[in-house]
């Protein structure tokens, strides 16, 4: 977001014209998807140069920018770089490892997926890739590494050559028969002067050189530096990394731990929702994140539709929140769903940490860390469901799990939905931005009219939008609730969207 508060004359950016970018393992019509090949999390690093997927077997997919490399730095070649030629993020597939393997829990017999629930980047250093992988219970640190593959180098002497004059290692002729008697007493090998004889004939070799050991080629070694394990009695739904670089947070449905990089044996329990008697259990955690830039700060989003800010430094155990968002619900509208639809599935800081993301499972909502009185912005995305929720009830579609992103410049925001849709809206509260793709080689396929803003009445800021159905029926028949697009990430720098499709991850650009 720029501009402050986004209020007054701010003129909102044009809507941005899609286009579709890459695909990685698009499927053939027909062609059945795996379970173990689902992408079942998705994530930009830092300078948007690199991009990792995991998926619901266990396996971390990394994937390298080309567009960018160096070029061969001459003046004509910088000059070109200078024209905003048609150029767009560009991606190849890097490597691949197994991040997590099926377990069973023989205290609870339980068995523990492999999927990866969360991926998060750490910094790199000396040209080592750093990450954070997590499955239900286990969190991993990776380091990922070009190393070099030793070879030894050619020798100047013919190997065929020297094992047929050779027997100087390999003859099993008596060794009495290779010696030659001379006059003085002393005796020579046969076999070293008929090699010397054969060398100095040809030529060819003047002098023996050692073996060298080169190393031209490399290969990409995925080494697990730590495990953080054993530390959550519930299903693990968040990790995020602090900005001072040394410390992560891991949250399940009741608590959150706060970890050293470097120790796995130990972490601080620094939220814990847990009654003394589960009977009184009322609300869960669902998502957390650190703030962008200030270590002591942290967001953790509820099951009740509520997020809490929290200071580390008030107390070891952060049991009372410095600030409470939440919307009050309008008086009279509350039904059975109510409190399911309401529950947050995401939440997302802005890159400069002012405006805090979240999604629930009707609309995306948009909120200032210094206003607690309500969202700035509202978005509506199934709001064109609401007639259906029995039926999205009866399937488990409404306990689907949606996330959301910003752009790096805090203008746009995204999220999925189904039959393989997702909604980009503009975040200023001058912009009716809101278009429809569809993760698919033609994106824009789906588009229809952009309806005009309407502001709501109690706080003339909240911008509602979004609310028309993105297919052709308002009803939502034309949905297909089997493919959902739950996993998107917007690049940090560019107006350029990943997110996955079942198996395929797609990528756009505008």
């Amino acid at each position: 977001m720029t501009g402050g508060d986004g209020g007054g004359g701010v003129t909102a950016a044009p809507p941005l014209d899609w286009k579709f970018s890459q695909v990685f393992g698009e499927r053939t019509a027909g062609e059945e998807v795996q379970e173990v090949d689902i992408i079942s999390a998705i994530e930009f690093d830092k300078s948007g140069d690199h991009l990792a997927t995991g998926d619901r077997g266990g396996r971390v997919v990394l994937f390298e920018r080309t567009d960018t490399k160096e070029h061969g730095g001459s003046r004509k070649d910088l000059e070109k770089t200078d024209y905003p030629s048609s150029r767009h993020p560009e991606f190849r597939y890097k490597t691949e490892f197994q991040s997590h393997e099926p377990e069973f829990d023989y205290l609870k017999s339980l068995e523990i997926e492999e999927k990866i629930n969360k991926i998060k980047w750490c910094q790199t250093a000396n040209g080592a890739l750093f990450l954070l992988s997590t499955n239900d219970k286990t969190i991993k640190f990776w380091k990922v590494q070009e190393k070099k593959i030793k070879k030894i180098a050619d020798l100047n002497l013919d190997p065929v050559k020297a094992v047929g004059n050779g027997s100087i290692a390999s003859s099993s002729v008596s060794s009495v028969n290779n010696l030659l008697h001379t006059g003085n007493g002393e005796y020579t090998d046969k076999s070293y002067t008929s090699l010397n004889k054969d060398f100095s004939s040809s030529g060819a070799i003047q002098s023996l050189r050692l073996p060298v050991v080169t190393s031209n080629e490399t290969s990409l070694v995925a080494r697990c530096r730590r495990v953080y394990a054993h530390a959550h009695d519930y299903h693990i739904n968040s990790i995020s990394n602090n900005s001072d670089g040394e410390t992560f947070i891991s949250a399940d449905d009741l608590r959150i731990n706060l970890w050293n990089l470097e120790i796995s044996n130990q972490s601080f329990n620094i939220v814990d929702v847990k009654p003394a008697n589960m009977e009184d259990l009322t609300e869960v955690i669902t998502s957390a994140e650190f703030h962008p830039t200030h270590c002591n700060t942290l967001a953790y989003s509820s099951s009740k539709g509520s997020i809490r800010l929290i200071d580390l430094r008030q107390s070891a155990l952060c049991d009372r929140h410095s600030k409470l968002f939440e919307e009050q619900e309008s008086p009279g509208s509350r039904s059975f769903f109510t409190e399911i639809i309401a529950s947050i599935s995401d939440i997302k800081f802005a890159r400069d940490g002012r405006y805090l993301l979240s999604r629930d499972y009707m609309t995306l909502k948009l909120w200032d860390i210094n206003m607690d009185s309500g969202p700035v912005s509202t978005f509506q995305v199934h709001e064109h469901l609401r007639p259906r929720l029995c039926d999205l009830y009866e399937n488990d579609s409404i306990f689907d799990k949606f996330e959301c992103c910003l752009s790096g410049d805090g203008q746009r925001v995204a999220t999925g939905s189904y039959s393989n849709l997702f909604r980009v809206f503009g975040s200023s509260p001058a912009s009716t931005e809101a278009t429809t793709l569809e993760a698919s080689k033609n994106p824009m396929r789906r588009q229809v009219q952009t309806p005009s803003r309407s502001l709501s009445s109690s706080i003339t800021r909240v911008v509602r939008r979004g609310g028309e159905s993105p297919g052709n029926d308002i009803n939502g028949n034309s949905f297909d609730f089997t493919t959902k697009l739950l996993h998107l990430a917007w690049h940090p720098t560019e107006n350029s969207i990943a997110c996955a499709a079942a198996n395929s991850l797609y990528m756009y650009y505008a």
